[in-house]
């Protein structure tokens, strides 16, 4: 595992590639532990069962995508929402990214009845992260910190209702201006992704609640965003939101409305910026923060989005989680997924394989 500075697309895992080998006669239905990866012959492919968005479907099952899952015997099948679930497949693997109440319950008596299919992922540990109140409580719960730096979030306080009370409730919090403004619901809509800037005391009267406000911490301009695909992580800059020094914040007021930060056609990787800036988090760092955050989630495809304070190398904090964020815009993400689909197939089949030696 290694991050280059070149392009800070990091290839964490190194499955072998393996062509899916079809029979000239009819064969009994094998279990999905005939396919493994390493040690036995492929004998049929590995089925992903997916509930997506059109929207994600688009940008996440792209034709290289499927082309590439096929050569390494893995097949992507849509699931019908207007079908008993459990009539569906056989699946190996489900992936989703539904929220509706329904699907979680559908979905959780599937993973009960269906221990053998790995589920991407429990929808109970997605809906975690749809509360920006509690998203990132994971983050500031382990306090990491150890040679390479220090994790955290940015002080920040909920406000649910009633902007008249919101400049009593920053003072009382002790939260510096200028503050971010986010909506308190993360459910990846257009709406969820907008930021305000509120400088000055007057203006945060004009916020819409339900909310979180999070002091803004200068960064240089530049974001890393840090992708999580099981045990595999890529990073990418991002630019986001200027500085503030203490001189413009004295002669500013009023909200500043910032629909998204951080999109795809805001990299930075390609810029000539300050390395004190540019540079990437330690990737000891990443890799711990990942690893606990994947067993305090219980997730396995997410992205966080970090910052340095700016003037330091190793303060970070973590201003956003997102559950299965947009792949698509992640350098050789085919690549990344179709290993990791293969990883939770071999995993599988040698768990099994040792249960069947008792």
């Amino acid at each position: 595992m290694k991050l280059t500075n070149d392009n800070e697309e990091v290839r964490e895992m190194e499955t072998a590639e393996h062509e899916e080998i079809s029979s000239s006669s009819p064969s009994p239905s094998p279990s999905p532990c005939s396919l493994v990866i390493d040690e036995f012959p492929v004998k049929r492919s590995i089925v992903v069962g997916y509930a997506l968005t059109s929207k994600k479907i688009k940008s996440f099952l792209q034709p290289k995508l499927e082309g590439l899952a096929r050569n390494k015997g893995i097949i992507f099948v849509a699931i019908d929402q207007n079908r008993p679930l459990s009539e569906q497949g056989p699946f190996d693997i489900v992936l989703h990214k539904q929220i509706g109440k329904e699907w979680r319950r559908i979905l959780e008596e599937y993973r009960l009845g269906h221990p053998d299919v790995t589920v991407l992922d429990p929808p109970d540990a997605i809906l975690h992260l749809r509360n920006r109140q509690s998203m990132l409580q994971c983050v500031a719960d382990m306090n990491l910190s150890d040679s390479y730096g220090r994790v955290g979030v940015p002080k920040q306080l909920v406000i649910k209702r009633d902007a008249s009370s919101i400049p009593e409730a920053v003072n009382e919090a002790g939260l510096r201006l200028p503050l971010v403004a986010k909506p308190l619901v993360a459910d990846g809509s257009a709406k969820s992704h907008e930021l305000s800037l509120a400088y000055d005391q007057n203006s945060l009267l004009k916020l819409e609640p339900p909310l979180v406000l999070q002091e803004f911490v200068n960064h240089g301009g530049v974001l890393f965003k840090v992708y999580i695909v099981g045990e595999a992580i890529r990073v990418v800059r991002r630019f986001s939101l200027p500085d503030v020094s203490r001189r413009e914040l004295s002669k500013s007021a009023g909200v500043f409305r910032f629909p998204r930060v951080s999109c795809a056609a805001a990299s930075a990787d390609d810029a000539d910026l300050d390395p004190n800036i540019a540079e990437l988090p330690p990737r000891p760092l990443l890799e711990r923060l990942a690893k606990e955050l994947r067993r305090g989630l219980g997730l396995r495809l997410f992205n966080l989005d970090i910052i340095r304070e700016h003037g330091t190398r190793d303060r970070f904090y973590v201003i956003d989680i997102n559950y299965f964020p947009g792949y698509g815009k992640m350098p050789e993400y085919e690549h990344v997924f179709t290993d990791f689909l293969l990883s939770i197939m071999q995993s599988q089949c040698k768990k099994r394989a040792l249960a069947d030696q008792y």
